[in-house]
């Protein structure tokens, strides 16, 4: 894909909004609608219909019948499918020209499809999104910032802006992106039938949410006879005073451990790595043995990620610390190296005539086991 990251980065990045005509060598859409409305018919797959009718806008929850698509009226609407990379290798492959944002940061590829005329209407996100399209095309409008005190229109399910006045308009062809940071306005309405769109979203974690989650952690790991205590107590000029020793004494019992950097470090990447839908168990029928490891491994065989797990990692004195679908591992030495490569590629080949310490099978045989690599089966 041509165009600067680095120009990006410096001057569009949750900043304003960017238009991308077609930098692809050769665009090839990757998915089939029918396949994607076969996906949103599974049961597992999160999937949302929406449909606009004379009286406003109607949504309806997935998973639907497989008829469903074709009773649909001559209303516009939208077939909007989350984390197809989890399902599709390649759409999963849409997300690495973007991997100059860092791994922490990207959610998923949500998939639209839309019939002429179809959308959700104008809103906002939270969120930074490249709208990648796919087949067919979009007129995209996009206004100035919103926030919470934007007005929205009424219903129960939908983030609709009452008011909505373009500032910027592009038709999107096959190929081309469309940039939109956080808290722009923005709306998108399908010209022609078959259009879709390929929606890279990345999170941004809200100061509430990282304070409860890691205040939840903290609890969670309390003693219950972890209590206040002053033994050397002496007896005050009046009863009712809390004195400036017992706060100072309350205060460290509860900042003493919520200001320690490390063990939030730890915290926050198990937290952040923690899958998308935990509910769905891309584990393995059997465990694999060390000596099946290492067989497959001094075959050469390539180990191939998950597209739906997160793997990230933090630098330590003694090596790095990898996160890995809400689990952690500490690694050294020769493991650091392969680490790095889990968290920076998505298939890994190792050298087959290479010795495999046992810090390194018992590695690659926890992610493989909890499912976050396989090996590659079309090697």
């Amino acid at each position: 894909m041509h165009y600067d990251p680095d120009i990006f980065l410096r001057d569009y990045w949750q900043k304003k909004p960017l238009l991308i005509r077609n930098p692809w060598d050769a665009w090839r859409n990757p998915l089939d609608p029918d396949e994607l409305a076969g996906l949103a018919c599974e049961e597992g797959v999160e999937s949302r219909l929406i449909v606009r009718e004379e009286e406003g806008w109607t949504l309806a929850h997935g998973p639907f019948a497989a008829d469903r698509f074709s009773r649909l009226g001559a209303q516009p609407w939208t077939l909007l499918v989350q984390a197809v990379d989890h399902h599709v290798p390649d759409v999963a492959a849409l997300i690495d020209p973007f991997r100059f944002v860092p791994n922490w940061r990207i959610d998923d590829v949500m998939v639209s499809y839309a019939s002429d005329g179809g959308g959700v209407g104008p809103h906002f996100d939270q969120y930074d999104v490249f709208l990648l399209q796919g087949l067919g095309k979009r007129r995209w409008r996009v206004g100035p910032l919103c926030d919470g005190s934007s007005e929205l229109l009424p219903h129960d399910d939908l983030r609709l802006l009452a008011r909505f006045e373009a500032t910027e308009e592009w038709v999107l062809e096959p190929g081309d992106i469309l940039y939109v940071p956080p808290g722009f306005a923005h709306d998108g309405v399908a010209v022609g039938d078959d259009c879709m769109t390929y929606s890279i979203g990345f999170r941004a974690p809200s100061r509430s949410e990282l304070i409860e989650g890691w205040c939840d952690h903290l609890v969670d790991e309390m003693q219950e006879d972890d209590r206040y205590s002053d033994p050397d107590l002496r007896v005050q000029g009046n009863p009712g005073e809390i004195s400036e020793a017992a706060l100072t004494r309350l205060h460290a019992m509860v900042t003493g451990k919520l200001l320690d950097r490390d063990a939030f470090a730890c915290w926050f990447g198990e937290y952040n790595s923690a899958p998308k839908y935990p509910e769905t168990d891309w584990r393995p029928e059997e465990p694999i043995g060390r000596a099946e490891l290492a067989d497959c491994l001094e075959q050469g065989m390539a180990l191939a990620r998950n597209p739906a797990s997160r793997l990230s990692f933090i630098r330590r004195a003694d090596g790095l610390l990898l996160f890995a679908d809400g689990r952690s591992f500490a690694c050294s030495g020769e493991t650091v190296a392969l680490a790095e490569a889990i968290c920076a590629q998505a298939q890994v080949r190792l050298d087959p005539a290479a010795g495999r310490s046992p810090e390194t099978l018992d590695l690659l045989a926890a992610l493989i086991d909890q499912g976050s690599l396989a090996f590659d089966q079309e090697d």
